[in-house]
């Protein structure tokens, strides 16, 4: 399938419905509307095609940027190709669940994550936590520093609070991803959760929302489901 094919099929998946929520989300024109489910169909006929990922990421098109994440080549992608990403995820939605799951599946996915959250930028920040959540819920304990992660903890709990409103968001998923995916510091996790608390997330034009993860991480560790690893990522 080319872009244009692409496209079109994109177009013609939409629904009102699905572009409304997107839109209230964060989202804005240019976009179809398309449920990612929808997707499979055309992500089993192309898989991998990093050239066809750069051409529909840089339509600016959310469903289009969606889906170059979904057949985009991680390992293919160098650090300035996911900044390049980075820099043109304008919400959440594309920063989080599209540049920091396609990183999570990268060679350089710490090292860049890690620079994401040394940057103080809202979306880049919370891009690196996030890419720290897919990491921690889909790969061997083996492959992290213990001394790091305890280090991150640390410093979500020092700066959470005045984090802004996305990061607080991603940073808190941290906290809860550790406790239940991450074994040998799951104790820390829920202590930090502990003092952490609820932490309320400020959006405009709506009502605030609150989490909290500790209660979350207890739910989950009542459920039997510490160490619980995905096998996919990506859809």
């Amino acid at each position: 399938m080319d872009f244009e094919t692409v496209m079109q099929e994109l177009e013609s998946l939409g629904k009102e419905r699905t572009k409304k929520m997107y839109l209230s989300n964060g989202a804005h024109e240019p976009l179809f509307g398309v449920a990612t489910g929808a997707m499979k169909p055309m992500k089993r006929a192309i898989k991998i095609n990093q050239p066809l990922a750069e051409e529909l990421y840089a339509t600016g098109n959310y469903d289009a940027m969606y889906f170059a994440g979904v057949i985009a080549d991680p390992k293919a992608m160098t650090e300035a190709d996911f900044d390049r990403w980075m820099d043109a995820a304008y919400f959440y939605m594309l920063s989080d669940y599209v540049v920091a799951v396609t990183l999570s599946e990268s060679p350089l996915a710490q090292d860049i994550a890690d620079k994401w959250i040394a940057s103080g930028e809202e979306l880049r920040m919370s891009a690196g936590w996030s890419c720290y959540c897919w990491l921690l819920g889909s790969r061997p304990d083996h492959e992290f520093s213990e001394s790091k992660l305890s280090g991150m903890l640390e410093a979500v709990k020092n700066s959470i609070h005045d984090a802004p409103e996305r990061t607080k968001s991603a940073m808190n998923n941290f906290v809860y991803t550790v406790g239940i995916s991450y074994s040998p510091l799951s104790e820390q996790a829920v202590e930090t959760a502990r003092e952490v608390g609820t932490v309320e997330i400020k959006r405009p034009n709506k009502k605030s929302s609150f989490l909290n993860a500790y209660e979350n991480i207890q739910k989950d560790l009542d459920k039997g489901r510490l160490g619980f690893k995905r096998r996919y990522v990506r859809c």
